[in-house]
């Protein structure tokens, strides 16, 4: 009578020169090859042929565990169905899972999708979210199983740590995903769209920016008498009659300017858009008033042989730090929460409606934000160019009213109406 297997006797047995198979009965063994491998096997017959299933290692499966995979296998004989057959089902149906998992799904949007639709940094800094926030906990899981409250759990540790906006964002980027595989067939529903309401809200953080005009003239004026160095004086004496981005000023380049044209040519590929505007959407026009000009004119023999308009006096061949304008601004005495390099475009954008009455579709295409007619299309970059102008040169005349200490008089731009 065969002896069975005891887990004594399975942890000493050592290998050998060949293959040695250790029988438990009822076709269960254990296989030790030469090479010290040991794994669970079940010998069995299926339609007149004799079959072998594997049960595991060792390191896998203990004894008990092996007779209990032995015990299921011969029920599904016993009921006339090859183990084999139901093993390779299993496996198909968890590959096709994995396949269909939240993170490949994820990555594969990432990579056909998002980098071609955004700036690399804009990509790199979702894959970064997806990778540290939602990975770990749902990456491995079939996308067509999660449930938004397995979403919302995820969400809730971002929230946890404080990272509010984070959370808003990666419940984005997730809404995403999801809707990416309803569309490639992989998934049916997008629980991300079910979290609409269930995140704290996002606290804006408002820059500061003067929009009163008597306070705008007395800023004016502190710029005027600015005793920093010419090349600083002037982007901060810029800043206001242009209110571009600070990044977009400080990168500015003498080969965009056109002082005899009055225009600044913004490349598109260093403006606030999607890779392909980025890559082969037109340059963003900036009419410059006379008073820019004047500035533009002044700094010229400073700084005209180099590539920036406003280079950085410590590294060669470099733009000015992008926290020059602020340590300016803090060095006159304007608090973050009064004044921002920033806060020249909120300046320009509401006083140009409120004080000026500029219409918004002419002041958002000057900002280079999207701008959309009636009908919900979206206006060419370059329309309004003439209102631009217009709008532009009034700016100019009102901002040195309110400098020279002025009575704040209304000024009515003529032709700008739509």
């Amino acid at each position: 009578m065969l002896e069975k297997l005891t887990d004594v006797s399975v942890r000493r047995t050592k290998a050998a020169e060949r293959t040695r198979r250790l029988f438990d009965g009822g076709g269960l063994y254990l296989e030790i090859t030469p090479t010290g491998g040991r794994r669970w096997r079940y010998k069995y017959r299926f339609g007149g042929k004799e079959k072998l299933l594997s049960l595991g290692t060792l390191e896998q499966k203990t004894l008990k565990e092996a007779r209990a995979a032995h015990r299921a296998a011969r029920e599904l004989l016993a009921s006339g169905v090859d183990p084999s057959v139901v093993r390779k089902i299993e496996k198909a149906t968890r590959n096709a899972k994995a396949a269909d998992s939240f993170e490949l799904i994820a990555r594969e949007w990432h990579a056909t999708i998002h980098v071609n639709k955004v700036s690399e940094g804009h990509a790199e800094r979702t894959l970064i979210r997806l990778e540290q926030d939602i990975f770990p906990w749902l990456g491995d899981l079939p996308i067509i199983e999660i449930k938004p409250m397995m979403l919302l759990q995820a969400l809730r540790r971002v929230e946890g740590r404080g990272a509010v906006e984070t959370a808003h964002r990666v419940k984005y980027a997730c809404g995403q995903v999801f809707r990416y595989a309803i569309a490639t067939g992989r998934a049916e529903t997008d629980p991300a769209a079910s979290l609409t309401d269930a995140l704290k809200p996002v606290q804006t953080e408002h820059l500061g920016a003067i929009t009163d005009p008597k306070q705008v003239g007395e800023l004016l004026r502190a710029i005027e008498a600015y005793k920093g160095t010419p090349i600083t004086r002037a982007a901060l004496r810029l800043a206001p009659l242009v209110f571009v981005r600070p990044g977009e000023l400080r990168l500015a380049e003498w080969s965009e300017i056109d002082l005899a044209s009055a225009m600044w040519s913004i490349p598109a590929a260093r403006m606030k858009r999607s890779k392909e505007d980025k890559a082969h959407g037109l340059p963003h026009l900036v009419p410059l008033s006379t008073q820019a000009v004047a500035v533009l004119r002044e700094l010229h023999p400073l700084t005209g042989a180099d590539r920036y308009v406003f280079p950085s006096l410590r590294a060669d061949g470099r733009p000015m730090s992008d926290n020059t304008i602020l340590a300016a601004l803090r060095g006159m005495g304007y608090a973050m929460d009064q004044m921002t390099g920033h806060g020249f475009r909120a300046m320009a954008r509401t006083m140009l409606a409120e004080r000026l009455d500029v219409p918004e579709a002419v002041i958002e295409a000057q900002l280079a934000h999207a701008v959309k007619d009636p009908l919900g299309r979206a206006y060419n970059r370059t329309e309004f160019l003439r209102q631009r102008g217009l709008m532009m040169q009034t700016w100019a005349d009102y901002l040195e009213r309110l400098r020279d200490g002025a009575p704040e008089v209304s000024i009515r731009p003529v032709g700008l109406g739509n």
